[in-house]
């Protein structure tokens, strides 16, 4: 029987506030078992370039990063806000291990190719990008990798890279090893069936049920990519997707994506 593991995605809306990233960090910490944890960047980055002069750059909610703004956001991503996320889980008893794509050569990417728009020094994931024994290592000597948005090329390159796409990659990854369960956390209890009624969130959601949502424009724009890499990561063997408060991962009220 493969052992569990947990791999959990918060985004720079708990990044940027000190209070709830520090709850949820403490609450990931009464988690038993084996644990990976993916974070986005924040608003930090931004404003730092900001603060230097240089504007940032933002197509379809994606970051072009230049020369400058990859130096920035690898300083603010694998530096401060990393090396914070593993202070705060050391302090509340995990043994947590900061972590780029780089170091031991954990995640390989590829630079994103110019077609429409040049999103710069950007990467992609293809299959086979994770270090799969690497990571089994840590986890053995019971060690939670905590991951930035930053990867490599293996030729010396680092690459920004969706925080998203990277968890997604990991679970997929890990799931030959693992039962996996991914989940994604942010400021809603769960995906909603009504936008503007916080209470209404949708238990559980299978892919045909997803593709009706979908349709009838019940789920919103930007919650979409979120949830086709979801069940992306189902067909690939994850065991489930889930969707929730980052404040409330030891609360019943989320909702679940499963195969059927």
């Amino acid at each position: 029987m493969r052992e569990g593991l947990k791999i959990f995605k918060i985004g720079g809306g708990i990044i940027d506030d000190e209070a709830q990233l520090g709850h949820f960090l403490r609450e990931l910490a009464r988690i038993p078992g084996q644990k990976i944890l993916v974070h986005g960047g924040g608003k930090g980055a931004s404003q730092m370039l900001l603060d230097l002069g240089i504007e940032p750059q933002m197509v379809q909610g994606r970051r072009i990063t230049d020369a400058p703004t990859l130096d920035i956001v690898t300083m603010f991503y694998a530096g401060k806000t990393n090396k914070q996320v593993v202070a705060l889980l050391q302090a509340a008893g995990v043994n947590a291990l900061g972590l780029s794509g780089a170091d031991g050569n954990a995640i390989r990417a590829v630079k994103r190719p110019v077609k429409e728009i040049d999103y710069g020094f950007v990467g992609d994931l293809p299959e086979g990008s994770v270090n799969t024994a690497l990571l089994g290592q840590l986890l053995q000597a019971g060690i939670t990798p905590v991951f930035c948005a930053i990867t490599h090329n293996g030729l010396g390159q680092l690459l920004n890279t969706n925080a998203d796409t990277i968890a997604s990659t990991l679970a997929r990854a890990l799931a030959a090893q693992y039962e996996v369960e991914l989940h994604f956390c942010f400021e809603k209890d769960g995906v909603l069936a009504d936008i503007n009624d916080e209470n209404s969130v949708i238990p559980q959601i299978v892919p045909a049920q997803y593709q009706q949502l979908k349709a009838k424009g019940v789920i919103a724009a930007g919650m979409v990519p979120k949830l086709d890499n979801a069940f992306a990561a189902l067909e690939a063997g994850v065991e489930r997707v889930v969707i929730e408060n980052a404040l409330k991962i030891n609360e019943p009220v989320k909702t679940v994506l499963c195969r059927s």
